[in-house]
């Protein structure tokens, strides 16, 4: 039965709609974290430690949200970030780069995607495709060249990942995929969900659980298990492969999840155009700090040589403000997306980045300021001790 007002005025009621809607093993594939959640949590937590110190005249009537990442002009400082959302939504990742598009962000497209970077750069041209270090050379180049065939605008490289195991709350069970047996022991599940099951019925389908954009030429996609195995199995990368990876690709280049003043001098060594200050959502080694503690170092140490991103945590546009009064020059999103397209598909992410749009407004509005990139520090009150930062000199 739908709701009789689909609309949602923040991103805690979406998440609490998605959590009613979907079935408890895809929730808990989006609640993600590892081992205890304290860096989940302090993702979240640290934001709410920082204040604002607005100022009560001299406000501008007109606000430029707007700004350019890697190149690539966007709406406001906010861009998807690359995540597979199998089994969220039957449109997947096309939903949301559409919904990106019609707000004029930027889509990141994970290598891990359910839907095929042709589809989503269909739907919206301004995608950057994010890339692990998987399997041999010449399959990461068959890929990156798939991407650049395709039209992504820049490659995102996510490094950071150590296969963190175990949840102290538990971890979802996730078929290898849905055959006949599958689908029989799961149904009481689906069932359990009849909207969720209903959409994709009336699309037609049902998850795949596969990965198309790692599908090697004339071979078949590989499912997400089979794709994590190589990955878990491939040996990690030097950062002389890094360098490598960076000259092939030959356009801008982001490194996602640096935590370290020492690994984001690195970066700017072997010329990238931007990095993201990222714990993987939490996801990866459980208590690494929270990411907005860890920004402002390393943006006063590489800021004026290459971009600086943040992802993790961002919840409101209040949150937006901070990273950039700390040196940000965007955004990524994940949680806050994917929550939105479970509760409203292309509509629900739609309300997502009109939420954070507002709540960005707001905080320039009442800072006194007419561009977000007049942020700066002295807009906010930082507590003793917030900022840290591991590998500085």
């Amino acid at each position: 039965m739908p709701l009789k007002n689909p609309w949602f005025e923040t991103v805690a009621e979406a998440q609490r709609r998605a959590k009613k809607r979907l079935p408890y093993m895809v929730y808990g594939a989006l609640l993600a974290g590892s081992e205890r959640g304290r860096t989940v949590q302090d993702n979240t937590d640290a934001f709410g430690e920082l204040g604002f110190a607005p100022r009560v005249v001299g406000h501008h009537a007109q606000r430029d949200l707007s700004t350019t990442v890697m190149g690539v002009p966007t709406s406001m400082p906010v861009v998807i970030s690359p995540t597979g959302v199998q089994a969220v939504h039957p449109d997947g990742e096309v939903a949301v780069a559409r919904a990106a598009a019609n707000r004029g962000v930027i889509m990141g497209l994970s290598s891990f995607a359910s839907k095929p970077i042709e589809q989503v750069v269909e739907a919206n041209p301004n995608v950057f495709f994010q890339m692990y270090w998987s399997g041999d050379r010449d399959a990461i180049l068959q890929r990156m060249e798939r991407a650049r065939n395709a039209g992504a605008k820049g490659l995102i490289v996510t490094l950071d990942w150590s296969f963190s195991m175990g949840r102290d709350w538990g971890s979802p069970t996730i078929p290898e995929k849905l055959d006949v047996k599958t689908m029989v022991k799961l149904a009481p599940v689906a069932l359990s969900r009849p909207g969720w099951l209903w959409r994709f019925l009336k699309a037609r389908t049902l998850p795949d659980l596969t990965v198309p954009n790692l599908q090697p030429p004339g071979g078949q996609a590989p499912t997400f298990f089979g794709a994590y195995g190589e990955w878990m199995q491939t040996p990690p990368p030097t950062w002389d492969d890094v360098k490598w990876l960076r000259e092939e690709w030959g356009g801008p280049f982001m490194l996602k999840g640096v935590t370290r003043v020492d690994d984001a001098k690195r970066a700017v060594d072997i010329g990238v155009t931007a990095l993201s200050v990222s714990n993987h959502g939490g996801n990866n080694l459980d208590t690494t700090p929270a990411t907005i503690r860890l920004l402002p170092a390393i943006a006063e140490a590489v800021g004026d040589q290459v971009e600086v991103l943040l992802d993790g945590g961002v919840r409101r546009g209040g949150d937006v403000a901070k990273a950039l009064a700390l040196g940000a020059r965007a955004v990524l999103i994940g949680r806050a997306y994917l929550w939105g397209l479970a509760a409203n598909g292309q509509a629900g992410v739609e309300n997502v980045l009109d939420i954070l749009r507002s709540g960005l407004d707001s905080a320039v509005l009442g800072l006194g300021r007419s561009s977000v990139h007049e942020l700066a520090p002295d807009d906010l009150v930082i507590p003793p001790g917030f900022r840290l930062a591991p590998g500085a000199s």
